[in-house]
């Protein structure tokens, strides 16, 4: 441990999320270290993903989104918070800072033994027409969600775009919709939630239809139609003029590099600050944490931007502590687990999508799960929806995603779990979870993907995946006659599956064969009908007609 009268000099370039921890957790490790922080906003320590909710007045008390004052950082903690202070330039060589006090304008220098930087950053602001209207917002601090709140409140306005379908972009979905603002949202992408796989995506773009959000998706942002320093409308790549008496962008975010790119330090591929396993930069007195970095995505096992809270506090208490007594854990891999709420629904998704997996080029596989959130019999259950990725020669968990309006946060953070262990689909089908009938299953959703996915990797029944082309393969629907209004597969042919075994011989037992059926359950006994009769290649769809109809959004689908 360090000597108990150290008392090196730690400033700390930023606050939120990764500034803040970093510099408690310092102290803590540290009573005698000098600790400084540098904000150039007026806020050094608050809960930006409450902003949001406090726009749509979910969140009523203002106070409740300040996580920590600087008075009480002096109070608590003996740390020196400086607001409305901007560092402008670091002097390695010296150890030096150059600090602008945004007041006067004076500029002066500061030394330091370590330096933590949590510059944090940027939305996205793209070079268009239109974009300092008055009524075009970005959300990036509390004096952002004053001003819009302010302005929801006071100008009352009918119509909003908000451009970005993103965690952010549907978060302000939500909330103005639930001020009684009608929503218009453009999304470049086809989807709306990107990270998502297409066809899971597709169920929260149904919901937002239903909530009458109008949708553009496939179509950029172009410019903004302006009267009277007043934005008007938003006009599309398509040329599509979308009315608006207020605009949100939720494009994204851009890491603040220009401080350590301008001192030397190493920037990584993804264009955020190269680090190590404990947040130093190249530069070994130096630290940088948060959205500004690029951390060790587990995934992929390379660098990459993650700008999430949950990993820039985490990445802040590893490099507090490093720099106040050189030692600390290793961060550990990040999985980009997050969960975002539309209106009744969740989302949340934790490691791979097939999506990013084909990207990549990487061997995966998929399962879906649906049905109700706990014991079926037991009142108020709520339709789950799980997709299970795996691989599948090792049978390693890869990722997951899920929806529904209980119960998802539960399965993804399982799964984050898994997958930080490096679990496969048999660690999982034999987790030990929590039950009773108001909470789960006695064979919880999580368990009933992973033995669909051994079933796959043992070849008792194959998975055919919910995008596959099922040209000339002979399609089995077992469902009830009743179930066929809601779409067929072209040429499929229709036996329910409690008649298959008096009627398999009206298949032609030598062709590829796929059955399948709402969910999928029905289809894997159907398949294992016919496998039992002498069928050898057969595949039952994973997902069923549910998903399948997500995977390709029309009436009759093949």
């Amino acid at each position: 441990m360090h000597d108990k009268r150290d008392r090196r000099t730690i400033v700390i370039v930023g606050g939120v999320a990764g500034g803040a921890s970093a510099a408690t957790r310092a102290r803590r490790c540290n009573e005698d270290a000098h600790i400084i922080m540098y904000e150039k906003d007026q806020h050094v320590s608050f809960a930006n993903c409450g902003l949001p909710y406090y726009i749509g007045d979910e969140i009523r008390d203002r106070s409740k989104l300040l996580v920590a004052t600087p008075e009480l950082f002096a109070q608590r903690f003996n740390i020196d918070v400086q607001t409305g202070h901007e560092v402008v330039a670091i002097h390695r060589d010296a150890k030096v800072i150059s600090v602008k006090r945004l007041s006067t304008g004076d500029v002066f220098e500061q030394t330091y033994d370590r330096l933590i930087l949590a510059p944090g950053a940027t939305p996205i602001r793209p070079p268009i027409e239109g974009l300092d209207a008055a009524n075009v917002f970005t959300l990036r601090n509390l004096d952002d969600a004053d001003r819009i709140r302010a302005f929801v409140n006071e100008k009352k306005p009918n119509r909003a775009v908000v451009v970005g379908a993103g965690f952010i972009g549907l978060e302000m979905v939500e909330q103005l919709k639930r001020a009684g603002v009608t929503i218009a949202l453009v999304e470049l992408l086809t989807q709306v939630l990107p990270p998502l796989d297409p066809e899971m995506a597709h169920i929260i773009q149904e919901d937002l239809e239903r909530e009458d959000v109008a949708l553009y998706l496939g179509d950029g942002i172009a410019g903004i139609e302006t009267s009277k320093g007043l934005a008007t409308g938003v006009r599309l790549k398509s040329e599509t003029v979308v009315d608006a008496d207020l605009v949100i962008l939720g494009i994204g975010v851009r890491p603040t590099t220009s401080l350590a790119a301008e001192a030397g330090l190493a920037i990584g591929r993804m264009g955020g600050i190269s680090v190590n396993q404990h947040m130093q930069t190249s530069d070994p007195w130096i630290y940088a944490v948060g959205d500004a970095v690029e951390y060790f995505y587990g995934p992929t096992e390379s660098p990459a931007r993650i700008p999430l809270a949950g990993p820039a506090n985490r990445a802040g208490r590893i490099a507090g502590q490093h720099a106040a007594i050189d030692d600390a854990d290793p961060m550990a891999p990040v999985y980009g687990t997050s969960i975002v709420r539309v209106f009744d629904k969740a989302a949340a998704m934790t490691g791979l999508s097939i999506k990013l997996a084909r990207k990549l080029e990487r061997d995966a596989r998929s399962v879906f799960v649906m049905g109700p959130h706990h014991a079926g019999y037991f009142p108020g259950g709520r339709e789950l929806i799980l997709k299970l990725v795996y691989e599948p020669v090792t049978g390693r968990v890869l990722g997951a995603q899920a929806i529904g309006e209980e119960g998802a946060d539960k399965r993804i953070d399982v799964v984050a779990t898994l997958l930080r262990f490096g679990g496969t689909v048999r660690d999982l089908a034999g987790l030990d979870l929590a039950y009773a009938p108001p909470y789960g299953s006695a064979k919880d959703p999580l368990h009933l993907a992973a033995f669909a996915a051994c079933n796959d990797l043992d070849g008792l029944t194959e998975l055919a995946q919910i995008d596959a082309s099922l040209a000339g393969k002979q399609i089995v629907d077992v469902r009830t006659k009743q179930e066929l209004v809601s779409g067929v597969i072209e040429g499929a042919r229709h036996i329910p599956v409690d008649e298959l075994r008096n009627r398999f011989e009206e298949l032609d037992a030598s062709r590829p064969t796929v059955t399948v059926c709402r969910s999928g359950q029905r289809a894997h006994i159907a398949a294992r009908i016919l496998f039992g009769h002498g069928f050898e290649d057969v595949q039952d769809l994973t997902g069923g007609m549910r998903m399948r109809q997500h995977a390709f959004p029309i009436d009759r689908i093949s």
